[in-house]
């Protein structure tokens, strides 16, 4: 593994989101110096917080998986994920509910899951479940170590034992038909293929590879943090600022000063300049590009995910079938991803993803309140309405949304909104997402493992990327393994733990698979 020559004693971390402090606590357990520059006024980048009349939103994320990576960076500087945070399993995971007048509770327990989809589809879709069930889990074991917790210099690196292995479970066929061979239930098809969207692939197109995504959300089961997704990156920033850290907020930097091909210092937009060994930059790609003066040569352009517009809704009631997640599918499938990637339209008839953190923790709402987190995805602006256009355009989708809502059975939803936040691609844009997606760079074959933006960059020899952007790519497990992976570009070592560890890092959060 290529790591950053000379001193690194050291090293400034550009950005606070939780890849940034996952490798800030890396570092620090590896012995180095480290100086967190963030140019909002508090951690979290995406994993923000917005208040909102007395309602805590959470801007970014809202599902918890693999909760022992977050441990993983705790445990580097003697600390636990356990003892900063308190999580609460989901049972059920989330809520699935069909055009049909259909609903399926997904649980990450597999024998209350086989009972779940023998009640919904049949003894012989339970029987398909399990056997789902256990390649997932071969899936898992077969990428995880191999093509997603490691650093890649070459495409030759994936010349191992492990990538026959998953061409023998059928990774590089289509999800969507392999997830077919075990579930001939087309409902049930979509709550375990759905999550290819995560990585801006259509079902029909994704890898079938990327079900290790679905194994993630129902297999190995989805958390949510007491106070909301942004306490997890509030403690990674308390534990880092424990072990050492200087943590600098509203410090926005604004060049890097080179020479003979190293970063020899960090200079911020207030003039203060910050003398380094390394630097770690989490930023978006662009931004990470512009501060390095030159954007890496590819063969072809980089595609972006899809978008989303989100409505953050504080009201002040809720309605009983809504589970803490709840996926509303329209009746089109196919007809959607086209319009979310190929033709730019807006969804016809759409699939939603409707949270309700107040359902594990009301302190996020005045007493009385409720919040409710709507994300419709929607083609990003190089495919579809450009960013300016969602000037006009949003708070008519916006009320398409809420028509679509109590259309689907929350009544009177439009009457109980106290307090709310719509955030469309215009905002992502003014936010620095490249095509206005929050998703960053799509995992299309060509964008993924070693054909993805690596962390380390031709001709600048002590700077190293982490985020979504880069390896191994987006979601909160793999930000946080990002972080892991640039902390090993700097210090040398594996940013691996042994399968023991891994057990007793799973204890320390509650039982993780």
């Amino acid at each position: 593994m290529r790591t950053v020559p000379g001193p690194s004693d050291h090293v400034v971390v550009v950005g606070a989101g939780l890849s940034g402090l996952a490798c800030a606590l890396h570092l620090l357990g590896a012995g180095r110096r480290v100086t967190v520059l963030e140019r909002d006024a508090g951690p979290g980048g995406r994993a923000g917080r917005v208040d909102l009349g007395g309602f805590q939103v959470d801007t970014g994320p809202t599902v918890l998986t693999m909760p022992h990576l977050a441990d993983e960076a705790f445990a580097a500087v003697g600390d636990s994920l356990r003892r900063r945070v308190e999580l609460m399993p989901l049972h059920p995971a989330y809520r699935a509910c069909f055009a049909d007048g259909s609903s399926l509770d997904v649980h990450s327990d597999g024998e209350a899951m086989e009972a779940e989809v023998r009640r919904f589809a049949g003894p012989v879709a339970a029987a398909g479940y399990r056997a789902l069930r256990q390649w997932l889990e071969r899936l898992y074991r077969a990428q995880m170590r191999r093509f997603i917790d490691t650093n890649f210099d070459s495409p030759v690196q994936l010349l191992h034992p492990d990538l026959a292995r998953l061409a023998a479970l059928g990774g590089f066929g289509r999800l969507d038909g392999r997830i077919g061979r075990f579930l001939p239930d087309d409902r049930l098809r979509r709550v375990f293929s759905f999550q290819a969207l995560y990585a801006g692939v259509a079902p029909g197109r994704a890898l079938a590879a990327y079900a290790v995504i679905a194994y993630m959300d129902t297999v190995a089961g989805v958390w949510f943090p007491k106070g909301g997704m942004h306490a997890l990156p509030r403690a990674m920033a308390d534990a880092a600022a424990d072990a050492g850290a200087d943590l600098r907020w509203s410090a926005e930097v604004s060049t890097l000063e080179r020479s003979a091909g190293r970063v020899r210092a960090v200079r911020l937009a207030s003039g203060e300049r910050i003398p380094c060994d390394a630097v770690v930059l989490t930023c978006e790609l662009p931004a990470a590009y512009r501060l390095l003066g030159r954007t890496p040569r590819r063969p072809a352009r980089l595609r972006h995910a899809p978008s989303a517009v989100v409505l953050h809704a504080g009201t002040d009631r809720t309605w009983s079938h809504l589970a803490h997640h709840t996926i509303s599918f329209g009746a089109a499938w196919e007809r959607t991803f086209d319009e979310l990637t190929r033709s730019g339209e807006l969804m016809s008839d759409p699939s939603l993803l409707i949270t309700r953190p107040t359902a594990h923790d009301p302190a996020l709402a005045p007493p009385g309140g409720h919040l409710h987190y709507v994300l419709a995805p929607c083609p990003n602006t190089t495919v579809g309405p450009s960013a300016e256009a969602w000037r006009d355009l949003g708070p008519r989708y916006r009320d398409r949304l809420v028509g679509e809502l109590e259309r689907r059975g929350l009544d009177g939803f439009a009457d109980s909104v106290r307090e709310e936040l719509l955030v469309t691609p215009l905002d992502w844009t003014a936010q620095g997402h490249a095509a206005g997606s929050p998703f960053s760079v799509a995992h299309t074959f060509a964008q993924t493992g070693p054909f993805r933006p690596r962390n380390l960059v031709r001709g600048v020899e002590n700077v190293v990327l982490a985020g979504c952007g880069t390896t191994p790519g987006v979601g909160v497990p793999t930000v946080l393994v990002s972080g892991k992976l640039a902390a090993a570009r700097v210090t040398g070592g594996t940013g691996r733990r042994t399968g023991a560890t891994h057990g007793r890092v799973a204890e320390r959060v509650g039982g993780t698979r």
